[in-house]
């Protein structure tokens, strides 16, 4: 694997909860697996008053508590750790950040190379890429400079055309790197190697002999400390318009004419502006939203989302989205893809199940058994096939059956995680696997009729803590004769 070029990482945000449980923690593997660059350094940028000394100390006994590392790689990773306290907000706070960024740049010899990640909230993203561009840190002219945006990419569709307008005088698109940690799991990039370098699959992949698509991404917690932050978001924003639309456009997209960028992502922006629009029948009948309420979970009482800390106690906010979903194309008319989310669930679990046509000729009884791929996507990432065999005995009773394949099965497992995966695309430029500009307004264009509904809307149907979902989520399947893999009847009391 070619490395990438020399560069300062610098972590806006960095005394936060993200820079220590996944930015940093990706960057030491990547160090470890000799996959970073000769030289490099990362400077933390927050308003809590570290030096370099102490921030070095507080990151190196975290990766101690969390990764279990030896002061061995601790003390070699930390060499390359420097703070600097600053107000992101203020303007003049940028003029000793400069100095320092290009000091070491010096040291590191990074030719002013530059990856600046908000790991801060949305509220600073404009701040602070106003400010980077106000004091020249945007320019490719010394190094490239490249910004990586966490979501939410706003928090509707005005607020998030707003925001691409404001980065877009900041920054080119091509500087822009929206990062969505779904896109990075190993699973998600191998569908489309899966789908695009077998001629076994991809001719079946159609409204021909594909009956339903469901796309699943269940949480067992609740909203945990996040709960003012959650009850102004919901599922819809938190989930549906981001990781969910992305995963789906991923299974449904055309093959690109090669694997770069922008091919790949014109098809994924095809996908996403051909779903059908949201009229006033497909929200009352083909969505439903949910809260869940409290329960006991082996054992355990668990409370409901009005009980949580910091969620308003009259709160309408849904913490379950299902909904059917239509592709208005040539390879998908027809063909419904039913997508859902939700915390309190009975496990964490993110998969793919394509449930293909039942045979047309049922020779061997009625109740034949289904053909279904599943791609597992988390927690455990794998592929499974089901299909039919003759059960052992007398006669041709057929029974369903399973092959699979597990990734951790691999003898040489050297899965990348998410944040690893972006964190190395980006610092060598390619943004395939990051969403872009028009991308991102497709996806609140299709979400925003929700969010207006949800408004208005008398139906927010409760589930219990430990379910899959409220009951009316299985009845929109079942009044088109189909069901999820897992429903909600499946209580764990």
């Amino acid at each position: 694997m070619v490395k990438p070029e020399n560069n300062s990482i610098v972590i806006f945000g960095a005394s936060g909860d993200l820079t220590k449980r996944k930015l940093l923690p990706a960057l030491f593997h990547l160090y470890v697996n000799e996959l970073l660059p000769e030289d490099f350094s990362i400077l933390g940028a927050s308003k809590t008053a570290y030096t370099d000394d102490s921030f070095r100390a507080k990151v190196t006994n975290d990766l101690i508590q969390s990764e279990g590392i030896t002061q061995q790689q601790a003390e070699a990773f930390s060499k390359h750790l420097y703070y600097i306290s600053m107000d992101m907000t203020d303007a003049d706070s940028y003029v000793a950040f400069k100095e320092r960024l290009e000091t070491l740049s010096v040291t590191h010899n990074t030719v002013g190379n530059a990856i600046y990640y908000m790991a801060t909230p949305p509220s600073l993203y404009a701040a602070i890429s106003a400010n980077l561009a106000k004091h020249k840190l945007n320019k490719d002219r010394n190094g490239w400079k490249r910004l990586i945006v966490e979501k939410p990419f706003g928090y509707d569709l005005a607020s998030a055309n707003e925001l691409d307008e404001h980065l877009h005088t900041c920054f080119r698109e091509r500087q822009v790197y929206r990062i969505d940690h779904y896109l990075g799991k190993e699973t998600v990039q191998n569908l489309l190697v899966y789908r695009f370098s077998n001629g076994l699959f991809e001719p079946l992949w159609n409204r021909s002999f594909i009956d339903y698509v469901e796309i699943t991404a269940a949480e067992s917690l609740g909203v945990e400390e996040r709960g003012g932050y959650y009850d102004h978001s919901g599922a819809v924003r938190d989930m549906l318009q981001n990781h969910l639309l992305q995963v789906l456009a991923l299974v449904a997209m055309e093959p690109p004419a090669v694997i770069n960028a922008d091919a790949m992502r014109n098809e994924v922006v095809k996908v996403i502006q051909s779903l059908r629009p949201l009229e006033e029948q497909d929200l009352r009948d083909n969505l439903v939203l949910g809260q869940y309420t409290k329960s006991v979970v082996n054992g355990e009482e668990m409370p409901g989302y009005r009980s949580e800390k910091d969620v308003d106690a009259d709160s309408r906010t849904p913490t379950y989205v299902g909904m059917k979903m239509m592709i208005d194309n040539w390879r998908w008319n027809g063909v419904p893809f039913y997508v859902r989310t939700g915390k309190r669930m009975p496990e964490r679990l993110t998969e793919i199940v394509v449930h293909f046509k039942k045979t047309p000729h049922p020779i061997f009884g009625q109740n034949a058994p289904e053909n279904k791929l599943i791609l597992r996507i988390q927690p455990n990432e794998s592929i499974q096939m089901d299909f039919g065999l003759k059960k052992p005995g007398a006669g041709f009773t057929a029974q369903q059956v399973s092959m699979s394949f597990d990734y951790n099965s691999l003898e040489e497992n050297n899965l990348l995680t998410a944040y690893e995966r972006l964190l190395l695309d980006c610092m060598k430029g390619d943004a395939t696997l990051f969403a872009r500009s028009d991308a991102v307004k497709a996806c609140w264009e299709f979400v925003q009729p929700i969010l207006d509904y949800k408004k208005e809307a008398k139906s927010l149907f409760g589930y219990k803590c430990g379910s899959w979902g409220p009951n009316k989520a299985d009845e929109m399947l079942e009044k088109d004769g189909r069901e999820w893999r897992f429903s909600s009847e499946e209580v764990i009391n």
